[in-house]
């Protein structure tokens, strides 16, 4: 009997031992599902393109089911991140870039952790959309000044094939590709991301509205008769039929109209009098959410850094102005660039310049990696004021100057022995593009006829998106 017990209590004990294994196991078994579940929503569901009904109809919704899971998955995602930063993808022609460019690399670089920029090569643009204004070269170094990019590649196609996203998810480790809501159509009528919407490895932006290629195309069009000098002409030139519906839609509402009453307005206002250029269409909205999210928060010169300036109009940037700034970062710790407002500039360079208004320009110059700080509507000649103001110890700028400066323009930075004269690696200008432009004027004025329409289509058509 004893021996009965014994053994008796030995199999208890063995069977206790049996469910407490069993319970840990199904523990175990639990947490593994959970696991295994989670990562199949990070590597499957967001990958294919029923994934847009599931985020429509599960998407969070406070106090509900929903909205727990949702935490739940986005805490989730954020761990997963810190292990393995996202990448995004994105890619264009950047040609003639804007702050409309800057912005869809923002948004981009605001989807992911790690952005990388393709840029499509110069055949691929002529055979899909026609001459580029900038050269490959000048394109790169562009895109390469953007604050949010972290890596440039280059021999990019135009239409995202198969064989180049292969390449893009293997050798690049590309989570998502990413382009604006604007169609983006191949010769054929295809879509150029077909591809990677079907592969469910697409995301969608916002694009930017009131600004585009087309736009200022336009726009340079219109001072095809005023490339020389601002109040001296060349003998009129026979305007083409596209040429006045491209004034009628840039320029309206002018006191100053014909060429003969801007030669009369010219003769009769001295040097310094600003003439107005005419009202351009645009559909640009300047925001303060707009210069917030663009300008470097935080960002502050100590009292001990050595504060650059340069100023200037900045108009059209472009690579020749990356250059400049690049050189005179490098010459303190802190960038600040003044730019000059409408005025100043119209009365220098003429009629239709600045090309970009003075807030398009204030957000390209921002969107420069190696820009701190801007000065809106700057002076037009340094001052002691200025100088003091941002503790500004060099006055900086380049060997090539677009519009003759006033003689007393750096005479206070020249005597305080503060002004340097960085020499310029590009001889690009203003001006000079808008020759490129002109030099191809009939290539140029069909290309505008053919994507303004689609312009007016996509103003007329637009609804709400939300902006990344």
């Amino acid at each position: 009997p004893a021996m009965g017990s014994l053994v008796g209590g030995g199999s208890s004990q063995d069977w206790d031992l049996q469910k407490i294994v069993k319970g840990v196991s199904l523990l175990a078994a639990g947490g593994a599902c959970l696991w295994l579940g989670s990562e199949l929503w990070d590597r499957t569901v967001q990958h294919y393109a029923w994934s847009t009904w599931i985020r429509t109809h599960l998407r969070y919704r406070p106090g509900s089911t929903t909205g727990y899971l949702s935490k739940v998955l986005k805490n989730h995602s954020d761990n997963r991140r810190k292990r393995r930063p996202r990448r995004v993808y994105m890619d264009g022609c950047f040609d003639m870039m804007h702050y409309g460019h800057a912005n869809a690399l923002r948004q981009a670089k605001s989807c992911g952790d790690y952005l990388i920029v393709g840029v499509v090569t110069d055949e691929e643009i002529l055979k899909n959309k026609g001459p580029p204004v900038f050269s490959e070269k000048e394109r790169i170094t562009m895109v390469e000044a953007v604050k949010w990019v972290d890596e440039v590649i280059t021999g990019v196609p135009y239409e995202v094939s198969s064989e180049f996203m292969k390449m893009l998810f293997t050798k690049h480790k590309i989570d998502y590709i990413i382009h604006g809501d604007d169609p983006c159509l191949l010769p054929d009528g295809r879509d150029a991301y077909e591809l990677a919407k079907k592969a469910g490895r697409y995301m969608e932006i916002k694009r930017t509205e009131g600004v585009s290629s087309t736009d200022i195309v336009g726009r340079m069009l219109l001072c095809y008769h005023q490339v020389v000098s601002p109040f001296k002409r060349q003998r009129r030139v026979h305007k083409t039929k596209s040429m006045d519906k491209i004034e009628q839609d840039f320029s309206m509402g002018s006191d100053i109209g014909s060429d003969s009453e801007l030669e009369d307005a010219a003769s009769s206002s001295s040097p310094k009098t600003p003439i107005k250029p005419p009202t351009r269409m645009s559909n640009f909205m300047p925001t303060s959410r707009r210069l917030i999210q663009f300008a470097n928060a935080g960002v502050k010169a100590g009292t001990d850094s050595v504060v650059v300036y340069v100023d200037g109009a900045f108009d059209m940037f472009h690579p020749g102005h990356v250059e400049i700034l690049k050189a005179a970062k490098s010459l303190g710790d802190y960038l600040i660039v003044g730019l000059h407002d409408d005025d100043i500039v119209s009365r220098t360079r003429g009629r239709h310049y600045p090309i970009m208004n003075l807030h398009e320009r204030c957000l390209s110059v921002l969107a420069c990696k190696y820009v701190d700080e801007i000065v809106i509507g700057a002076p037009e000649a340094i001052t002691r004021e200025l100088l003091t103001t941002f503790n500004i110890a060099i006055v900086a700028h380049g060997t090539v100057y677009e519009s003759d400066p006033l003689p007393e323009q750096y005479t206070m930075a020249v005597e305080n022995g503060i002004f340097v004269e960085i020499p310029s690696k590009s001889k690009l200008s203003t001006k000079e593009i808008v020759r490129r432009i002109l030099s191809n004027k009939e290539n140029f004025e069909r290309k505008f006829q053919k994507k303004n329409a689609s312009e007016t289509e996509y103003y007329k058509n637009k609804t709400y998106v939300q902006e990344q």
